[in-house]
Formats: C-alpha cells, structure tokens, sequence
C-alpha cells in the first residue's frame, strides 16, 4: 500500500469516527433525562424539559379517551396530596390500575401536566395459598345464594382476556380444565408476572349480574 492510499484511509477512517461521535451524542441527548419527584415535578421547575417521575397511580384517577390515557400520580414516601396529571398514548400494560407503581419518562408541558412517552408499571408479586378456595364451577354452582358474600376463588387466566383497568371486566377466569368461567372485576394494581394461564387466587364477591368483583388478586403461592 502506497503512502497516498495510506493517508486517504487515514482521512476517511477519521471522518467515519468524527460521524459515529455525533450520531452517538445526538442519540444520547433524545434519550436523556433528568429523574425527579413528583414534588419537584408539580412545583413547576422542569416545564419543557425531558423528565422521569415515579409515583403510585391515585385511585380512580385515570380515565380514557380513545388512545389516550390520563391519570394522576403521588409520592408513597412524601406528601401524598401534592399530584402529578400524567397525559398518554401508547399501547397501557394490562398491569395497569389503582395504586400501581408507574415509572413516567416525558416532557412536562406549560399547563404542568406530564406528557409521557415511556411508561413502564411495577407491582410486586403476591403469592396466596389456595387451601379452602372454590373452584370457579363451586362458586357458580351456588347461583344467588352467594351473591354478596366474601369468598376465595382460584382458577386460570383464560387467554386473550386480560385487560388494563377502566377497560372493563379484568379478564375471564376458568376452571383448570376449562369448563366453567366467570368474569372478573377488578381495578387495582396486578402483579407484573401475571399472564394468560396463570394461576391466581381471587379474593372477592359474586354480584347480582354474576360477576366475580375482586378485592385481591394474588398468584397462586
């Protein structure tokens, strides 16, 4: 290899590094973001700037509109009446509810409202014994004569049925071998690792229409 090929690989090779730097530095700086609390969030200090807040969903809070979803977050270890509006439209896990830890990454607008465009949902898993649990064809079985009281129920959750909150019921829950089911009511915070077919242990009451209304969903331990 010559010397003048030499110093044109030289040259070329540098400016593929000098391109590399700063794609990496602009990709670097769309992805950034400061962490803070939904105090220093609601005071007004970051308006315009990318941010991420943790805080617990506040119950009853979130509402729909089309895509769109909205609700209110609070911090568990501070004041819990300070809030933080939370604004978004991507696809909500099916973790989504009440008092649901939610990890909030966006920018907060001039009307303070966070406009998230990342949000991941954490709720520690439950575990449940299901000694002394009815089985779903136990429960209906029963008809109106247990409408209203508190029981334990433990099933499988039938695929393609598990929802966000505020979407409906919660998902269907059925009998080991499928036979029986009933649909669940349900607004709280789902564990992270529940899916189709898992097993969970159900703490509720049938309603008149025949729905099972939760209080508690745990896996089954």
């Amino acid at each position: 290899m010559n010397s003048r090929l030499k110093r044109r690989l030289v040259v070329v090779t540098g400016v593929i590094i000098v391109v590399i730097i700063a794609v990496l530095a602009i990709v670097g700086s769309s992805m950034a973001h400061k962490t803070i609390t939904v105090a220093e969030a609601a005071a007004g200090s970051y308006d315009g700037q990318k941010v991420q807040v943790t805080g617990q969903v506040v119950d009853g809070s979130y509402s729909y509109a089309g895509d769109i979803l909205t609700f209110y977050i609070y911090d568990q270890a501070a004041d819990s009446s300070t809030k933080l509006k939370v604004v978004y439209d991507q696809g909500v896990s099916t973790t989504f509810g009440n008092e649901v830890t939610a990890i909030c990454t966006g920018q907060i607008d001039d009307q303070g409202v966070l406009q998230c465009t990342d949000l991941v949902t954490k709720c520690p898993s439950k575990y449940e014994n299901s000694t002394d649990s009815l089985t779903v064809e136990q429960l209906l079985s029963y008809g109106d004569t247990i409408v209203g009281n508190t029981i334990k129920v433990s099933g499988v959750v039938k695929d393609g049925t598990l929802k966000p909150a505020g979407q409906g019921d919660r998902f269907i829950l059925t009998d080991i071998a499928g036979s029986s089911e009933v649909s669940v009511l349900y607004d709280g915070a789902l564990p992270n690792d529940i899916q189709a077919q898992s097993v969970v242990v159900i703490t509720g009451a049938l309603n008149s229409s025949h729905k099972l209304e939760a209080t508690e969903v745990a896996l089954k331990g």
